[in-house]
């Protein structure tokens, strides 16, 4: 099984107010939640050390979030996982203060939302951020189209403009036809759809998913889980999903925090998690996934080691990849955009025939792949050719190469 995920830049992940670089969607600063009368006695330094169950026999305090610290970029998917009771349900609800944290600081778009008031709160709920959870909370004397309206009325709109919007989101998440169906005629995996369309028809900021798909039926849940996929490739919103499967995270995560005992353990990106498992707990959660369906083409480009502008002459590039020792030259053009190869043996046959045309001399394959090309595409590519395979950007921008012996190595490695 490939994990389809949108690539995300250290820029983005690290972003933060005041460097000239895009403030975080959402910002937790050391962040607290402790069930119990002595929870500062909990959170004291001398107690950093001491684990959730030390603390309960001595404190008679439940620690249920420890020092939490993460940023998540706009148009970011961060998927917070663990096993049951690590923490990430309480932490997903302290994100809106539907539980409220006992320390720390929690920054919603620059805004600290610990010193909102509950009428700033109940607007943060109903414009900016939306939940979906396991269980739908749908009404169940209410018609598709009035659940999925429900955000909308309670603003205030008027019974057409809430319905032809409601409407439009029906369709999106492919209930359209549903509209006038209740609860009780509908699946699982349809009432989930419903709750989907609640949460985007006040086309929120930031979705907040609580394990909204592990109480379906397999089939029905990678369904959803495609269909959240493709939602997110064409709405682009920022999501924290909460799961305690490791594939669905790696699936939807642009990165992911692994929780345990109310402590985040690591965070990274996919290929971090699986390739370079902080600790021994990590370890375990990955020790039964292939690499080879984390690894993509960035993680075994190098850099380009011979480039070749459109405008040099044969000879030029020639001698070029002859003083580099290298077995073909990319091609660019003013704006950097990859146009073909170039081999030692092409520009010589071009040479005796007289041509001065550089460009004459290009090939089409390899094709170029992006950086987020699967490792299990790579494989098969490698197989078909001596020559180094480009790796472009969305823009078809020149930003590295990949060997097959670096394929070839990078299988050995997942594999031992």
């Amino acid at each position: 099984m490939t994990y389809p995920r949108s690539i995300f830049t250290a820029t983005a992940i690290s972003a933060t107010s005041g460097s000239g670089v895009q403030e975080p969607a959402i910002s937790v600063r050391s962040l607290w939640k402790v069930f119990g009368r002595d929870a500062n006695r909990a959170m004291a330094p001398e107690c950093k050390e001491l684990d959730k169950d030390r603390i309960l026999e001595k404190f008679g305090c439940v620690v249920a979030l420890k020092d939490v610290m993460f940023n998540v970029a706009e148009g970011e998917t961060f998927v917070v996982m663990g096993l049951s009771g690590s923490g990430k349900s309480t932490l997903v609800r302290c994100l809106v203060r539907l539980i409220e944290p006992t320390a720390g600081e929690l920054y919603i778009s620059g805004d600290d939302i610990l010193k909102y008031d509950e009428k700033k709160l109940t607007q943060l709920r109903r414009n900016k951020v939306a939940m979906v959870f396991q269980h739908y909370g749908l009404l169940p004397h209410r018609s598709v189209i009035d659940n999925a309206a429900w955000g909308l009325e309670v603003r205030g709109m008027d019974r057409s403009s809430r319905y032809s919007k409601t409407r439009e989101v029906l369709d999106l998440v492919g209930l359209s036809g549903w509209e006038q169906a209740f609860p009780r005629e509908l699946s699982g995996g349809m009432r989930q759809r419903v709750g989907l369309a609640r949460a985007l028809v006040v086309d929120p900021d930031i979705l907040l998913m609580d394990e909204p798909f592990s109480g379906l039926d397999p089939l029905i849940r990678r369904d959803m889980q495609d269909e959240l996929l493709r939602l997110q490739q064409e709405l682009n919103k920022t999501i924290v999903f909460i799961t305690h499967d490791l594939n669905e995270a790696l699936k939807f995560g642009d990165r992911i925090a692994i929780m345990r005992d109310g402590e985040i353990v690591q965070i990274g990106t996919p290929e971090e998690i699986v390739t370079k498992p902080e600790n021994e707990y990590v370890g375990e959660f990955i020790k039964d996934i292939r690499r080879e369906s984390i690894l993509t083409a960035a993680s075994v480009m190098v850099a380009p080691q011979a480039v070749a502008s459109s405008d040099q002459v044969p000879q030029d590039v020639l001698s070029m990849l002859e003083e580099r020792a290298c077995s073909a030259a990319f091609m660019i053009d003013t704006s950097d955009r990859f146009l073909g190869i170039v081999t030692p043996e092409k520009i010589e046959l071009a040479l005796e025939a007289g041509i001065i045309d550089i460009k004459d001399c290009l090939e089409n394959e390899p094709a170029p792949v992006k950086s987020d090309t699967s490792f299990d595409d790579l494989i098969a590519l490698s197989m078909l050719t001596d020559l180094p395979i480009p790796v472009v950007d969305e823009d078809d921008k020149l930003v590295g190469e990949v060997h097959r012996r670096a394929v070839a190595k990078a299988m050995a490695a997942a594999n031992s």
